[in-house]
């Protein structure tokens, strides 16, 4: 039997919270947590070190909960998606009827371009809704600039505080914020003249002069970044509108591309962070395995078209 604030709800039980101190922190995942052992349910922790930390101080290791490196599984959106659904159906597999879930979703305020991780935090709801998921993203108002504040609230159905859970009103339907939002974020390595230009170029040109530039990167990065050209531009020429241009600039351990065609984009909502459901259809298999193995990913809508934008390497 599910408890608490999400009993009698089906699917994934979204929650954000905020909070200034680690004493507002504690209070909303502290008795969170507490429920959901003393229901006997599944309870996983995947925060970053500070607030790992601070579940530890009252817990301890010996609690049962299950704690999650949260800088390792939040390294991109896709594949956190791809781990919580494995570890959810582990947990279905063994009766569990319900889970609870806390973690740190990477932001600026912690240096992690938003863009993605708000496309997470929309996808999310679709995601996990097959699963008896109960789930708090809470965020520090002291680090989380207000524009990433404000999209949270328009990405989560349910408002938690300590010992209280509320409706969200601000919370939109998640295929629609998606559809309206563009990616905006751009790496400060576009301020300058790119390494590389090519206006209508094949896949194959393209992924060899990319190979080119970023020659200086490990082979693990560089042959994501390869494999991610590919697809984008095999997309671009296939689903996309003409012209097609390809841009890469260069610098100290990183990598940024850019590839843009006069089309709108997919028009999958999930597109990129989770698999298509008919990979051959829409481009959009090669948008998830971009998301893979990108150290970024965005996806930018404008008057010139669609870009894709693909970083190897470390971000800035």
């Amino acid at each position: 039997m599910r408890s608490g604030a999400a009993a009698g709800h089906a699917g994934y039980f979204h929650e954000t919270a905020f909070y200034d101190s680690d004493e507002q922190f504690l209070g909303v995942i502290v008795p969170f947590f507490a429920d959901g052992l003393a229901a006997g349910e599944p309870v996983i922790s995947a925060f970053a070190p500070a607030n790992q930390g601070l579940v530890r101080g009252v817990f301890g290791s010996g609690s049962g909960i299950r704690f999650l490196d949260g800088d390792e599984h939040y390294s991109r959106p896709a594949g956190a998606i791809r781990g919580y659904r494995k570890l959810f159906r582990e947990y279905v597999a063994g009766g569990a009827d319900q889970i609870r879930v806390a973690g740190d979703v990477p932001h600026p305020g912690v240096g992690s371009p938003w863009d993605w991780w708000a496309r997470y935090e929309a996808v999310v709801n679709h995601a996990y809704h097959d699963f008896p998921v109960w789930g708090i993203c809470p965020y520090d108002t002291r680090t989380a600039p207000p524009d990433v504040v404000a999209e949270v609230r328009r990405t989560h159905p349910h408002v938690a505080h300590a010992h209280r859970h509320a409706d969200n009103p601000a919370f939109e339907d998640p295929a629609e914020f998606l559809r309206a939002r563009s990616d905006t974020w751009r790496d400060p390595l576009e301020q300058h003249r790119p390494a590389l230009d090519l206006f209508a170029p094949s896949t194959s040109q393209a992924r060899a002069a990319v190979a080119r530039v970023a020659a200086g990167l490990p082979a693990e990065d560089l042959n994501g970044l390869l494999l991610a050209v590919s697809e984008a531009v095999t997309n671009a020429l296939i689903h996309g509108l003409a012209p097609v241009t390809v841009r890469a600039w260069t610098g100290p351990g990183r990598v940024v591309v850019t590839v843009t065609d006069a089309g709108p984009g997919p028009r999958a909502p999930y597109a990129g962070l989770l698999p298509a459901d008919r990979p051959a259809g829409s481009g959009g298999l090669g948008l998830w395995i971009s998301h893979q193995v990108c150290a970024f990913v965005g996806m930018h809508r404008g008057p010139a078209g669609f870009t894709i934008r693909l970083i190897a390497g470390d971000l800035a």
